[in-house]
C-alpha cells in the first residue's frame, strides 16, 4: 500500500469481539492503522505503549489509532487488558488484511515451513512456532484520511519511531 493509494475495506473483530470496519472507523476522522508483529513481544510492546502515550495528542486531531496483528483474539485481549490500551486492537489471524495492505510476510521461508508441516502431518496454523509468529507481518503504521485513502506510511523495526512520525505527520496537516 503506498501513499495515495485507497485502502480496502475489511472487518475485523477486536480485542473484545467487536466487529470492525475501516470504512466505520474512518468516518469519524483519520486513523492511524499500525500492523505489529507479535503482542506481548518487547518492541511490539513498547511501540503499542507508545501509541497509548499519545492518546491525547492523537485525538487532539480527531484521529483514532488502532493496532491490528495476526495474533489470536484472546491473546489480544489479554495484552489490551495488561497494558490499558484506549483503542482497538484488531486480530486479522489468517493475514488477509496484511496481505491486502502489502505488509505480510512470507515467501520462500513460510511456503517451505508450510511445506514441511504438511509432509510431518502437523499443519497447526494456530500453534505456530514464536519466529515464524514474529515474520508474520512488517512493522508499518499507514495513516488513512476519511476517505480511505493513505496518506503517510511508515516502516521501521525500530518501533518507537511509529507513533512519534504519525503524530508529526498529523501536526503537519493542521
Amino acid at each position: 500500500m503506498r501513499i495515495g493509494q485507497t485502502a480496502p475495506d475489511f472487518e475485523l473483530p477486536d480485542h473484545s469481539g467487536e466487529s470492525r470496519a475501516l470504512s466505520e472507523l474512518t468516518a469519524s476522522g483519520p486513523v492511524v492503522l499500525f500492523f505489529y508483529p507479535a503482542a506481548n513481544s518487547p518492541i511490539c510492546t513498547a511501540e503499542a505503549c507508545h501509541f497509548r502515550d499519545l492518546g491525547t495528542e492523537f485525538s487532539r486531531f480527531g484521529a483514532q489509532r488502532v493496532g491490528i496483528s495476526t495474533d489470536t483474539r484472546d491473546k489480544n485481549q489479554h495484552f489490551a487488558l495488561q497494558r490499558s490500551f484506549d483503542f482497538p486492537l484488531l486480530s486479522d489471524s489468517d493475514g488477509a488484511v496484511a496481505e491486502q495492505f502489502g505488509v505480510r510476510r512470507g515467501g520462500w521461508f513460510t511456503r517451505r515451513r508450510r511445506l514441511r508441516e504438511l509432509e510431518r502431518g502437523r499443519a497447526h496454523a494456530a500453534h505456530r512456532g514464536y519466529l515464524r509468529q514474529l515474520l508474520s507481518v512488517k512493522r508499518t503504521t499507514f495513516v488513512i484520511d476519511r476517505h480511505r485513502v493513505v496518506r503517510m506510511v511508515v516502516q521501521s523495526e525500530r518501533g518507537h519511531v511509529h507513533a512519534t512520525k504519525a503524530l508529526e505527520y498529523l501536526r503537519y496537516l493542521s
